[in-house]
């Protein structure tokens, strides 16, 4: 108990929060701070001190899954807020824990999972990606996109929605793309068709849309057939690394994420024998702000099984050697966290329908990963990475105003 309550005092001193027992007894730790609710946590059973030292994130992941921790004042969001707010990245914190037996099992553990082979890549996708259509439908936006979206201002001030975000980010992909029409893309990890989609509908170019998930395949040719574009845009079940081209232009959303370091210049090589000499490739990824890390074991053993961030020296020394050329990268930094958050409000407004579609302790996984991955880029290490590649140098031009150019033409339509 008394290994439990430092750990708590040193996570939290702005925002008062008070943990109270299965046996009797409490404690609480920090000060009332209008930036935060008071908040309070009940434990159900003698375990959940123990199981939270062993493994902050997981411990309290699985607590809360089971309905062994109560909470009052507010939810798994409000509580994942204060504890990252008091431990942000900027100032050196973290939430994890420090021993080095957890450092070495994590580090073991990471090891193992980021060879992620050929075999074990289409389980982890079905893994997230093949759950029920209808969730997604839930707290997606209309057009499927399950990446981050594009915002004016750290706060939204302007009041976009999720929708109009959503746009606005494919708007600023395909700017980066410098399509003509008539060009033919590859659109690497295609989930539902939305980029590909918008990229033909748009610019007058054909794609090529590639996933490993089933559910998102049987959707995203629907989609084409339904807006009768299936012989300009088609999606195909296969791994990149089985593809053959050539392509003007790759693009790759939010699959970079599952390719694993030990395959970085596999990918690298692979596209760039995908593409023309004077082809152009687009990755947004989620990414790490401070050097290569590990994934923590709740997201690797419920969420993205496979799954690594990767650092930006991590992507760029996987592309060195490749004859592939950066030319352009732009950091997202509040984006992500705006946009989980809209997800998570939704999820909140279908807790019935999401309850019926699976149970409540899914509820509270799907909540608890929602409210960890929007505080992560709020306070924590994550950042959204979109990082441009060429074959050859002079392929694009040699300052940025063509993006903005595009960009604003795209966003006028």
């Amino acid at each position: 108990m008394k290994l439990f309550e430092r750990v708590l005092k040193r996570l939290v001193t702005r925002g008062q929060l008070t943990v109270y027992y299965s046996g009797g007894g409490s404690f609480t730790v920090g000060q009332p701070d209008p930036a935060f609710p008071t908040l309070a946590l009940r434990f159900h059973d003698k375990r959940v001190p123990l199981d939270i030292i062993k493994d902050p994130r997981l411990g309290m992941a699985e607590a809360w899954i089971d309905g062994r921790i109560g909470m009052e004042g507010g939810g798994i969001m409000e509580f994942i807020s204060m504890i990252r707010a008091n431990n942000p990245w900027e100032q050196g914190k973290s939430i994890d824990a420090k021993s080095f037996i957890s450092r070495s099992f994590k580090t073991a553990r990471q090891k193992f999972w980021r060879l992620n082979h050929k075999g074990r890549s289409k389980a982890n996708v079905a893994h997230h990606y093949d759950l029920s259509g209808a969730l997604y439908a839930l707290f997606l936006d209309r057009d499927r996109q399950y990446s981050c979206a594009y915002f004016p201002d750290a706060d939204n001030e302007a009041g976009i929605s999720l929708e109009q975000s959503q746009e606005d980010k494919k708007a600023h992909i395909a700017a980066k793309l410098h399509l003509k029409p008539g060009m033919k893309v590859l659109d690497i990890g295609c989930g539902w068709g939305g980029m590909a989609l918008y990229l033909h509908r748009t610019c007058g170019v054909d794609v090529t849309g590639i996933t490993l998930s089933e559910e998102q395949l049987k959707v995203a040719r629907q989609r084409a057939q339904d807006a009768g574009v299936a012989d300009h845009v088609r999606f195909e079940l296969i791994d990149y690394r089985d593809m053959q081209g050539p392509f003007d232009r790759i693009v790759s959303v939010g699959m970079f994420e599952h390719v694993g370091t030990a395959h970085f210049r596999t990918f690298f090589n692979k596209c760039r024998e995908l593409l023309t000499p004077e082809g152009v490739m687009l990755i947004h990824t989620i990414g790490r702000v401070g050097g290569p890390g590990i994934t923590d074991a709740f997201t690797q053993k419920y969420i993205f099984p496979g799954g690594y961030i990767p650092a930006l020296s991590e992507m760029i020394q996987g592309s060195e050697d490749t004859r592939l050329m950066v030319t352009d990268v732009e950091v997202l930094r509040i984006h992500y966290g705006l946009t989980i958050r809209e997800w998570y409000k939704r999820t909140m407004a279908h807790k019935a329908d999401i309850v019926a579609l699976y149970d409540e302790r899914f509820f509270r996984l799907w909540t608890f990963y929602l409210a960890g991955a929007a505080t992560v880029f709020e306070h924590g290490g994550m950042v959204n990475y979109q990082v441009q590649y060429v074959r050859d140098r002079r392929t694009l031009p040699i300052t940025r105003d063509y993006m903005q150019e595009a960009e604003a033409a795209l966003r006028g339509r």
